[in-house]
């Protein structure tokens, strides 16, 4: 992910599947707690790190389960045989573009949130969406971060303190040339090749990935998972500096923080004495309701990505339970300008079974008509397919996504128009083809796809609850003492044409280093 986040919210027929006849008339289980974070993706990891090393103990609700991996597990499911672990309470797969599927609904590992125009595809799992992403940890230059980023946030500090802070701790690391030269890993190479043909310059994506786990595999001491691509559902061998194994496992080592899964939050509001209470249902793997809890805080920190934080205060807005939320909620939505294009070389084949993660791109980032960033999405075809994906992505300049509540589904919906980022769209397909050769029938080389326009999604939701509409320049949510937004829902709608989570991850230490010293102790 994608900067892909975990959500802790369900639409109304996730919870109705779950409420058997003996839970109907039951108690709700009542509990208090200091500090609760709502989902445990990038943001919600950063926060209950932070928070319990200032000594604030921290109760981390994740809706999903631990996916711990190893080498030579069966963690996760693959990506051509799919199975209930794929999906977050569905009976088929998130992803659109996969073989069909029909399963008995399970607490899976992607959600695909249903909108208006575009889904959502995210994480559910403690790490939320690390678990599933590629790992693209690339950093924006001050100019692009400038355009795409609120005003009121200044470049300087990310780049000397917090960006370096969240790297430590993750530790990317481009590919080295071993493993990019080994047989799997054509397509990468073919890219590059076709990059340097086209008079610009590639560039190896530094990815949260302990290499030596893919060399293993190309050694056959491991099955393979890297090395074959098969990394979109998460990487069984491990390797991967996810959240649940960095920030999350520093967080518990701590001794302050409570992972509490398979906790799944319906609604938050505010009570009559200004204390914040989050309703949650425990509930077991396939769904099915076991307990429901009243838990009451004095600070509150929504993580859940962009989809569920935004969805949650939507939500409180339109049902009166914070009814003076400001205005601003559920807008300047925008989807990081992500465009997925398969590429079919002619006359030579990227191969099957192509070694991943996204490991190799191109930084447009002088283009006249807007920074943008390429890279190659290998594919794990079980055949040669002759045929791998392009991923595009940049800088959404006015974004408009906008999320209105439903009462029928008592949920958020996203409405969005294929208009707002036509012309991004034009840019990334006119940079691919310009680099992969695609042009007049005489000089075709490559035939290209964009699969976007038949299965509009984004891996990147960004926005909904940003600073200086929603929130101040640290997170918290204006005129409510308490509640703070602590994901991607402040950012208004692209990252300066890089993958997310990298920024979103800064952007979290950076407001929690305000929040501790000016906050802990005093508002909570």
């Amino acid at each position: 992910m994608l900067g892909l986040g975990g959500t802790g919210v369900a639409a109304a027929s996730t919870l109705d599947r779950g409420l058997g006849a003996g839970l109907l008339g039951a108690s709700v289980t009542e509990e208090r707690r200091r500090a609760v974070v709502i989902g445990s993706g990038f943001g919600g990891a950063v926060t209950a790190l932070r928070l319990a090393k200032a000594g604030v103990p921290v109760l981390l609700l994740e809706r999903g389960i631990r996916w711990p991996t190893g080498p030579n597990a069966e963690t996760f499911p693959h990506m051509w045989s799919p199975d209930r672990r794929c999906s977050w309470l569905s009976p088929t797969p998130a992803l659109g573009n996969v073989p069909p599927a029909v399963y008995r609904p399970y607490t899976g590992v992607m959600e695909r949130v249903p909108g208006a125009g575009m889904d959502i595809v995210c994480g559910a799992g403690v790490g939320g969406g690390s678990l599933v992403y590629h790992g693209m940890t690339i950093q924006p230059t001050e100019a692009n971060f400038a355009t795409s980023m609120p005003s009121c946030i200044d470049y300087e500090p990310f780049d000397r303190d917090y960006y370096p802070r969240v790297k430590a701790r993750l530790r990317p690391a481009p590919i080295p040339d071993d493993v990019l030269g080994a047989p799997s890993y054509r397509a990468s190479r073919m890219f590059l090749d076709r990059v340097a043909a086209s008079g610009r310059q590639g560039f190896r994506v530094p990815l949260p990935v302990d290499w030596d786990f893919a060399r293993a595999e190309l050694r056959g001491k491991m099955k393979p998972s890297y090395t074959t691509g098969d990394v979109i559902y998460g990487v069984n061998n491990g390797g991967k500096h996810s959240l649940d194994v960095t920030y999350i496992a520093a967080a518990e080592a701590t001794g302050c923080v409570d992972v509490a899964i398979l906790h799944l939050v319906r609604d938050i509001e505010r009570d009559a004495k200004g204390c914040w209470v989050v309703h949650v249902d425990r509930i077991n793997t396939d769904g099915d309701v076991q307990e429901r809890k009243r838990i009451t805080t004095d600070a509150l920190f929504l993580g859940a990505g962009s989809a569920g934080t935004t969805r949650l205060l939507v939500k409180a807005r339109a049902k009166g339970l914070i009814p003076d939320l400001p205005d601003g909620v559920g807008g300047r939505w925008g989807n990081n300008g992500d465009r997925i294009f398969t590429w079919t070389p002619l006359g030579s084949s990227p191969g099957a079974l192509q070694g991943g993660p996204a490991c190799v791109g191109h930084k447009d980032w002088d283009n006249p008509a807007g920074a943008l960033t390429i890279v190659l999405g290998p594919v794990p075809f079980p055949v040669d397919a002759n045929t791998t994906t392009l991923i595009g992505f940049g800088i959404v300049k006015n974004p408009r996504g906008q999320f209105i509540y439903d009462s029928v589904r008592d949920d958020a919906v996203l409405q969005w128009s294929q208009t707002y980022d036509s012309d991004m769209t034009s840019a990334i397909r006119a940079r691919i083809r310009s680099i992969v050769g695609e042009g007049p029938i005489a000089e075709l080389t490559s035939l290209t796809i964009d699969t976007t326009a038949l299965d509009p999604s984004t891996y990147h939701p960004l926005g909904g609850a940003t600073i200086d509409h929603v929130c101040d320049t640290h997170g918290r949510v204006l005129g409510q003492r308490g509640l703070y937004v602590t994901d991607g829902a402040l950012i208004p709608g692209s990252t300066g044409a890089c993958n997310p989570s990298l920024t979103i991850a800064a952007l979290a230490e950076r407001n929690m280093d305000a929040v501790i010293r000016d906050d802990v102790d005093k508002i909570f």
